[in-house]
């Protein structure tokens, strides 16, 4: 069936913010004393878990991990404010894509942060609507995000596709039993993405599929 619905994920396909949540992490977790291992951390976000399950492995105190997250989140906002977060050539990719698809970003970003990285970025205006994590109870790779999304649009699974650039994404699309079109990136490049139905070096390359 031909597409008519584009669900995109936010972080990593839509600008480059993910090594920035990382830093930001590890940040927070070095002043617990905790080196956060790259490895370590891409394993944690597969499964969609949080950075701070190493604090909890070495037994520190819910109430010390909370007030780290806390610091974490601040750490986080200061890179959203200050790092160059575009990826080349994105609005005009949308642009073109508005003419015969409609579009929504679904992520597992808190709003708060989704609106400080898309302040006068202008992606938005090119969506129908955005679901951010307070928007369902389980975030991916549960496929409730995406079952979400099909049902605001409105729309039947094999009429639409999700373009992702992780496992936990790409997973969540799959159980919802939609089609997934992979954007490789440096951050995600050792994931398993053999679950994927397309491929693309880049953002600008989707017109190659749709």
């Amino acid at each position: 069936m031909e597409k008519k619905y584009i669900l995109f994920d936010n972080d990593g396909v839509l600008v480059e913010t993910e090594n920035w949540y990382y830093e930001a992490n590890k940040k927070a977790l070095k002043k617990l004393g905790l080196d956060l291992d790259f490895d370590f951390y891409q394993s944690i976000m597969i499964k969609g878990g949080s950075a701070f399950e190493l604090a909890q492995i070495n037994q520190i105190e819910n109430d010390v991990i909370e007030k780290h997250r806390k610091i974490r989140d601040e750490y986080y906002q200061e890179f959203l404010l200050t790092k160059d977060l575009a990826i080349p050539n994105v609005k005009k990719v949308l642009n073109n894509l508005s003419k015969k698809y409609k579009m929504a970003i679904v992520t597992t970003s808190r709003r708060v942060d989704f609106e400080l990285i898309h302040k006068n970025r202008g992606i938005s205006d090119f969506m129908e609507f955005i679901l951010c994590v307070e928007d369902y109870k389980k975030a991916k790779p549960n496929p409730e995000p995406y079952l979400k999304g099909l049902e605001k649009f409105g729309a039947k699974n094999e009429e639409t596709i999700v373009v992702e650039d992780s496992q936990r994404g790409l997973t969540s699309a799959k159980l919802a039993n939609i089609d997934c079109i992979i954007v490789k990136n440096k951050f995600t490049a050792t994931q398993d993405f053999t679950m994927a139905d397309y491929f693309i070096n880049k953002l600008e390359n989707i017109f190659e599929i749709l």
